[in-house]
């Protein structure tokens, strides 16, 4: 039996846990102030999270040029423009802080979307180099560097904020101060990343599937639609989250503590999720993560105590975990490596064009749900159930649909 050599795949895999370690927290630091400072900035407490979406949307938008940046340039250069673009954005938001400007808020969220955009293709640069062996293994455990911004994002914002006592949003200025620093540290990581650009296509090459019928194809279909069902609920509930703990008489700290646990379900599953895909296959832990999603979504039904929010996030992020790994393990085996660029470009595009809408609703169903901030909080979870009902019955249609040709 022929080794295959896995050594320039893991220490690509080493680089990408630590950038995802690192710039990664990030992101939580985002969704726990976000929407607090967009409550106090904002015209409108409808569109306190606002500033959160803004950053989805960047991502979005961004996902198409920058994966043709990396399938032109390299993996490098695509990771260090989103670094470069996540630290023009966090120091547009803190200036916008001085000058209490929505816009220019809603400005620096957007540029913060490019660094968003890049973390997503963190998870696809791991198998550019590895074996099919290996490759679910890559993926979960670049995924598994979560762990690490899951403990070190909430926390910076509990440090830098303190308690309520400063109840101005210039509270939230060091925040963004020390994002800054993260996004340098990141772009000099990228250096030594070792994956080779794509080699230029020869003229008889083959051009793969355009888009739509990529899209036609129902094992990709299915990938897209329960990566797209798994990120946005997440997303729509932790969004949702912040604002609600604190809506319901808790501190900030409480919030940053929830969503420290939510972060480190979301990722702390990694170590095991490749393993459970290669043994028990990607359909059966696809189904398992969004019947966790459903679960969660009951638990916050249950009540407003700090254990309900807990529990409820603490599933929510464990779901994600297996909903998302799982859908990035179909997509990848779905598609031929000159259709990489086009394919993962449209995926991020569609996953986060569902999480843009879903943080964007997040804050009108959180704050202008009913009268209360549990009317609220209960109108957001209620609004996963159709979305957990197209995910799951597009997995059961495509089991259903491979049964004739397995047997």
């Amino acid at each position: 039996m022929t080794m295959i050599d896995d050594t320039r795949a893991k220490r690509n895999v080493a680089v990408l846990v630590t950038a995802q370690a690192f710039l990664g927290s990030q992101m939580p630091m985002y969704f726990v102030i976000g929407g607090l400072a967009g409550q106090q900035l904002s015209p409108n407490v409808c569109l306190a999270t606002l500033p959160i979406s803004m950053i989805v949307f960047g991502s979005m938008t961004t996902a198409p040029w920058l994966s043709g940046v990396m399938q032109k340039f390299g993996r490098r250069a695509g990771f260090i423009t989103g670094a470069f673009g996540g630290m023009a954005g966090a120091a547009i938001c803190a200036y916008a802080l001085t000058t209490q400007s929505f816009a220019m808020f809603l400005l620096g969220s957007y540029l913060m979307g490019i660094y968003m955009s890049s973390q997503g293709f963190f998870r696809f640069a791991a198998t550019d180099t590895a074996s099919d062996a290996y490759r679910p293994k890559a993926i979960s455990y670049v995924m598994a560097g979560g762990l690490i911004s899951a403990i070190i994002g909430p926390q910076i914002v509990g440090l830098l904020t303190g308690s309520n006592a400063d109840a101005t949003v210039m509270r939230f200025f060091p925040v963004y101060l020390a994002a800054i620093g993260l996004n340098a540290f990141g772009m000099l990581l990228f250096i030594f990343l070792d994956i080779p650009k794509p080699p230029i296509p020869a003229v008889d090459a083959p051009k793969g599937r355009s888009r739509l019928e990529l899209l036609r194809t129902p094992r990709i279909a299915v990938a897209v639609i329960c990566g797209m069902v798994s990120y946005a609920l997440m997303n729509l509930v932790m969004t949702s989250t912040p604002l609600a703990v604190v809506g319901c008489g808790f501190d900030i700290v409480d919030a940053s503590n929830i969503v420290t646990g939510h972060v480190l379900a979301m990722y702390a599953p990694s170590f095991v999720t490749g393993h459970l895909i290669a043994r028990f296959g990607v359909e059966k832990i696809l189904g398992l993560g969004i019947a966790i999603l459903g679960v969660a979504g009951i638990v916050a039904l249950q009540g407003v105590d700090l254990g309900n929010f807990y529990i409820s996030l603490i599933l929510l992020g464990i779901g994600w975990n297996f909903g998302f790994i799982g859908a990035t393990s179909m997509l990848a085996g779905a598609h031929a490596p000159h259709e990489r660029g086009r394919m993962q470009g449209l995926n991020d595009l569609l996953v986060f064009g569902g999480v843009t809408f879903a943080s964007l609703a997040s804050g009108g169903l959180m704050n202008c749900s009913g009268g209360s901030a549990v009317e609220g909080w209960a109108a957001v979870n209620i609004a996963m159930i159709p979305f957990l009902v197209l995910a799951g019955g597009s997995l059961i249609w495509l089991v259903l649909r491979q049964r004739p040709a397995t047997a």
